[in-house]
């Protein structure tokens, strides 16, 4: 194995990066392009602090989540970076993404669970979305009669949603601090659609 200096790690680890498909993680950077190289993980770390210092006052970010490194726009260009695209950015029902948020606080979580809290039922078209999104999957069965399945969100959901862990998500408000105005009056779900 041969020694690689500072300056050419950040600019190795910022071309593995750059032309992966998907976040990688520091083992995948270090099994592939980094395996002729001897890295210390202080080398490494250093130069992982590099490329974030050298992204952080430009338009991409070089940010970590949950599966790894990738490069990232910055969110102050969302809406200008959206007319490069097409399609519609794909619009979630509120019913979909409270079982997502109750999935996310409360995991593992049975549907039955999900729906005593929410007091209504959920539909199977929006577990088939969170399934099929990647962002929820079953993690076991709970020790329960009709053994229901157990739901967990998992690591394309924190992805997507820019995190490295489930300690990232905002803390929950407490029922108190949630005040409807007084203008406004709750609007009640006639059914669980995506």
């Amino acid at each position: 194995m041969e020694n690689i200096d500072d300056k050419q790690l950040v600019k190795l680890i910022e071309a593995a990066v750059f032309v992966a498909d998907k976040p990688l993680s520091k083992n995948q950077i270090k099994s592939t392009v980094l395996s002729p190289y001897k890295v210390s993980p202080q080398q490494f770390n250093r130069a992982v602090k590099t490329l974030t210092d050298d992204y952080a006052d430009r338009g991409v970010a070089f940010i970590e989540v949950a599966s790894g490194y990738r490069f990232q726009a910055i969110d102050a260009f969302a809406n200008e970076l959206s007319l490069l695209f097409q399609e519609k950015a794909p619009r979630y029902s509120r019913a979909l993404l409270e079982t997502l948020a109750l999935i996310a606080y409360k995991q593992p979580i049975t549907r039955g669970e999900i729906e005593e809290i929410r007091g209504v039922a959920v539909s199977s078209h929006i577990m088939k979305t969170l399934q099929d999104r990647e962002w929820v999957n079953v993690v076991g069965h709970k020790e329960v009669p009709g053994r229901p399945s157990l739901y967990a969100t998992t690591k394309t959901f924190l992805d997507y949603f820019s995190l490295t862990s489930l300690a990232q998500l905002p803390e929950l408000m407490s029922v108190p601090e949630m005040k409807l105005a007084d203008d406004l009056t709750p609007i009640k779900e006639s059914a669980d659609s995506a």
